[in-house]
């Protein structure tokens, strides 16, 4: 049409979280005219609500620990993780790119990472599995530093925040978890909650942005600095394709239909597809109907990218083990009478709690992590019936570590006494009435449990007997840091059903996050990062980071291909 509105630029990219705004920046800097677009009405898609964690092996942030260690550590440790699934090819550029990627960002933008000294691998007992040095998350960043742009960063999942103040991973929620036992951590949480509070009362909102936040926020102010233009509520309709070259995309904004013209290509980093009931349904085998699966990701994630690339002829990858990265979650019911979705991370390793199926019986370590906990549960569950477990404790373990969206002491148990979401009883028999588990096999579990807990042993899942089990426990308690009793009424119980932390089952791409088609060739001008790209761990979930990492990586490497500043690399 003669008067169809259009737009020109190098490189469109579609997603505003870490994928999308990494392969923007480095783009950006390289010179080229950028457009990010955002279907949402806020910016930051999961990245914003997420953990904030990167797993990126032999940055300079491990070494300058003092941990060095050769790529080829890391590359047996996912050669080991994906199994049949290893893609060589990809894995070398997440390897090579990972460390320069990081050190563009923190030397060239506003992003900015601390690594832990130790953080272990989840199977860090593996061939090649690491104790620390691999997993880094982003630096607190203030949030008067996005001006009015703060108004548009998506908010963090409501379930992870206390008062709504994001808590930053790590040394944060230790403060928090011992507030009423440490008079250091006492001065340090109120200092925190006052200064929310101030904050809350001038701008309307916490300016301390951690985690996920901290993360999605950096990347928008290294965007903005570079005057790359962010639209939001402007989702794409179509890619335009010319002779098999992808050079744009009809994108819909403020009710106007822009044909964006990008001479590079496009990017596709619209979050994976974690609440497009279709393709859950055809994917997930826990949910025959599609429907049964809780998603804490943006509802906006319905796997707009996977399907443009389809069009455009690209192909999905469908020959993973696991097509997202699980993770148990509860449902809860907020003040306001919506839903929530509870990721469960670290209650499962505390002292003091089990995980049992509706016949009573635990079927896995529950400190192991959630990816591999889901697993578990799936393979526990009887045909035909919910694939649902239930963590229980005891009352003092309950108040001092809390459950799920429950706080531990001194904050209050009744709303979600009230809602049902959690579960008491005064004895475990009238615990298992509430909930529907075989009252019988409860006590005989909890029993059987007690009987060597006193002393720090499950002989029967070996709860505490890896470093991922032990790090998540309480360093505090002994002989083992995941092992208590549960012994003194009232007893409580919470349901977890099954969600995930992001898809992996993306689009299949080469080493330059290139598109590929059914042959198995690069689709010029299109491109994948993020969870719109097939998952470079093989369906597993290594340790803390394994999407974002890939994600800060490839797009990285997407905008550098863009730029014309990296080497051809072999698809094969």
């Amino acid at each position: 049409m003669a008067n169809e509105e259009t737009y020109e630029c190098d490189a469109l990219v579609v997603g505003s979280g870490c994928a999308g705004l990494s392969a923007a920046v480095t783009a950006g800097h390289h010179g080229l005219k950028v457009l990010v677009v955002e279907k949402e009405p806020k910016f930051g898609g999961t990245t914003a609500r997420s953990g904030g964690w990167l797993w990126i092996p032999g940055t300079s942030l491990a070494k300058a620990w003092g941990i060095q260690e050769s790529p080829d550590q890391a590359k047996t440790y996912l050669r080991h993780e994906a199994g049949n699934s290893f893609d060589a090819a990809r894995v070398d550029a997440f390897l090579t790119e990972g460390p320069k990627a990081v050190d563009f960002f923190t030397s060239k933008t506003a992003v900015r990472f601390d690594m832990p000294l130790t953080f272990p691998d989840y199977h860090a007992e593996a061939p090649g599995g690491a104790q620390g040095g691999r997993s880094m998350v982003t630096r607190p960043f203030d949030g008067h530093e996005l001006g009015d742009a703060i108004n548009d960063l998506g908010s963090p999942l409501p379930e992870l925040t206390v008062f709504g103040m994001m808590l930053g991973s790590g040394k944060e929620i230790i403060h928090f978890m011992r507030a009423t036992k440490s008079l250091p951590s006492a001065l340090y949480v109120a200092r925190r909650l006052w200064r929310h509070a101030m904050d809350v009362a001038r701008n309307g909102r916490g300016m301390t942005l951690t985690n996920g936040n901290a993360l999605a926020g950096r990347l928008a102010k290294s965007a903005f600095d570079l005057k790359i233009p962010l639209w939001l509520s402007s989702p794409v309709r179509e890619l335009i394709v010319d002779n098999g070259v992808v050079s744009g995309a009809v994108v819909v904004r403020e009710g106007r239909t822009i044909r964006v013209n990008a001479r590079r290509g496009v990017v596709l980093a619209c979050g994976g597809f974690p609440h497009d009931v279709a393709r859950r349904q055809k994917m997930f085998p826990h949910a025959p109907t599609g429907k049964e699966h809780y998603s804490p990701g943006p509802v906006g994630n319905t796997g707009d990218g996977l399907r443009l690339a389809e069009s455009a002829g690209g192909r999905v990858e469908d020959s993973l083990p696991n097509a997202a990265a699980w993770v148990p979650v509860s449902v809860t019911t907020r003040k306001d009478g919506t839903k929530g979705v509870m990721p469960h991370f670290i209650d499962r390793a505390k002292p003091g709690v089990i995980a049992v199926m509706a016949d009573g019986k635990r079927f896995a370590n529950e400190g192991n992590s959630y990816h591999d906990f889901v697993q578990e549960m799936m393979k526990a569950a009887k045909p035909g019936e919910e694939i649902a477990a239930y963590l229980i404790c005891d009352h003092q373990t309950l108040r001092n570590y809390g459950l799920g969206c429950v706080p531990p002491r001194p904050m209050p148990l009744g709303h979600h006494l009230k809602t049902g979401y959690l579960k008491r009883g005064a004895t475990l028999a009238e615990l298992a009435a509430q909930t529907s588990i075989d009252a019988r096999a409860l006590e005989v579990t909890v029993a059987e449990f007690n009987t060597t807990a006193a002393e720090g042993r499950d002989p029967a899942f070996g709860k505490g007997s890896r470093a991922y089990n032990r790090y998540q426990g309480d360093a505090l308690h002994g002989p083992n840091p995941c092992v208590a009793p549960i012994q003194h009424g009232p007893f409580y119980a919470i349901k977890m059903v099954i969600g995930d932390l992001g898809t992996y089952a993306g689009i299949r791409t080469d080493a330059n996050a290139r598109a590929l088609d059914a042959d198995g060739h690069p689709i010029q001008g299109l491109y994948a990062a993020g969870n719109d790209m097939a998952s470079i761990m093989g369906g597993n979930y290594p340790g803390a980071g394994i999407t974002l990492g890939p994600a800060l990586t490839f797009g990285y490497i997407a905008g550098k291909h863009l730029a014309g500043t990296t080497q051809e690399r072999s698809a094969a």
